[in-house]
């Protein structure tokens, strides 16, 4: 079995097309279909079903691809450590960040990590900070920046926090609280919300706050980045909860501060173990001590 058939199998299962695959790995698709039918021979089952119109897994495919993509992401590593012996750093670097992060430009970081560390590819994955904590336990993310309630602290990790702030109210131009400076959450008690998916990091913040408060409210529209949130609020559907140190980027929208107002924490988290050389290039450029014991975050 060799790597380069892992490599096959993992490009046709992300394209679900054997032409795509083929370009993707920069051979002709008919020595890529060979190679995956030597493989399959080998291993005694078809990994893949096809028709005319149609590429998928079989169960013994499902079963083949995580042990694949780990076989590819060790060879990459081995040959990242290598380099880091040397003195070259490259390999991947796998990034996942909440849409709201301040704490860090991360932008300017990466442009600055990429001009001096120009072999190593870098992916980018906006989302959810509970979506990410997972990501980075399995290894399928090397480093993220999350934004969590007040007490609450990412587990099975190390981090590191970044930032306190407050969460602030953000309304529509002419909206009646538009030209207050501060209110209390009472106040906001008969607003329709704007707000990101229940249960999610970005939500529970503010349903504690007001539950703490003692204020029931409603949240009719969930969306999930904040610039869809601003679009709805812009038009006189709801009041958003954003960070205050966000807001500064939706300069059109008047914000209200709030007296008790939810509090979040943004943190960065890698894995527990040893990062790749890329991923510790990362962090060292970012000031944190990538092996410090008081980095690690709970169990």
């Amino acid at each position: 079995m060799e790597l380069q058939q892992m490599r096959y199998v993992v490009a046709v299962a992300e394209t679900a097309n054997f032409t795509r695959a083929a370009e993707q790995c920069l051979v002709v698709q008919s020595a890529l279909s060979h190679q995956i039918a030597r493989l399959e021979r080998e291993l005694g089952a078809k990994l893949f079903d096809r028709t005319s119109r149609s590429v998928r897994l079989t169960p013994a495919g499902e079963a083949f691809l995580p042990a694949a993509r780990q076989a590819l992401d060790a060879a990459e590593r081995a040959r990242a450590e290598v380099a880091a012996a040397g003195g070259e750093i490259r390999g991947r670097l796998a990034i996942g960040a909440i849409p709201t992060v301040t704490a860090v430009d991360l932008p300017v970081a990466l442009r600055r990590f990429h001009l001096r560390h120009r072999e190593v590819r870098i992916s980018l994955r906006s989302g959810a900070s509970e979506e990410f904590v997972e990501r980075v336990r399995q290894g399928t993310l090397d480093v993220a920046f999350l934004g969590l309630p007040l007490g609450v602290r990412p587990k099975g990790v190390r981090g590191r926090e970044l930032a306190r702030g407050d969460l602030v109210a953000v309304v529509a131009p002419g909206h009646p609280l538009a030209d207050k400076e501060h209110v209390k959450l009472d106040r906001l008690a008969d607003e329709r919300f704007v707000d990101f998916p229940a249960g999610s990091a970005g939500r529970i913040q503010s349903d504690e706050a007001f539950a703490a408060a003692g204020v029931r409210r409603e949240v009719a529209f969930e969306v999930s980045t904040p610039d869809f949130m601003a679009r709805l609020i812009r038009q006189g559907l709801g009041v958003g909860m954003l960070p205050a140190a966000f807001v500064s980027q939706l300069p059109d929208l008047p914000v209200v501060r709030l007296s008790d107002a939810p509090a979040r924490v943004e943190h960065l988290i890698w894995s527990r173990h040893r990062p790749s050389p890329a991923a510790a290039a990362f962090l060292s450029a970012l000031g944190v001590p990538a092996s410090s014991e008081e980095a690690e975050s709970g169990a």
